[in-house]
């Protein structure tokens, strides 16, 4: 079948793994859950989600959900503090392009 990822993970058994192909996340020993949605934002799910099948569509909006989550949270933490990053000669560069852009600002006025 063409575009067909085999990804499993490690340790799990190819019998009782799905993937879905067509947005291709890793099911191993899923669940099936009963959701109660109007027929309105059942629609708008599909459509928001680009999907056309109803499964699908709710898998790929509480994927969507769950990693917009897991971006705030982790947002969060670089911008507590808790987590951070070096950018060793960053003030420095930018001090030089501000100085270029006066110069140049400077020459352009004559």
């Amino acid at each position: 079948m063409p575009g067909v990822v085999d990804i499993i993970p490690v340790g799990c058994d190819r019998r009782t793994a799905q993937v879905d192909h067509e947005i291709l996340l890793v099911y191993y020993k899923s669940m099936k859950v009963t959701v109660e949605i109007s027929d309105s934002e059942l629609k708008e799910v599909c459509h928001v989600t680009g999907e056309r099948k109803k499964g699908p569509a709710i898998r790929k909006l509480v994927v969507d959900a769950l990693m917009l989550k897991r971006r705030a949270a982790l947002t969060q933490k670089f911008i507590s503090g808790e987590w951070g990053a070096e950018l060793a000669g960053f003030e420095a560069g930018q001090a030089a392009d501000l100085r270029d852009a006066a110069a140049r600002a400077q020459r352009w006025r004559g």
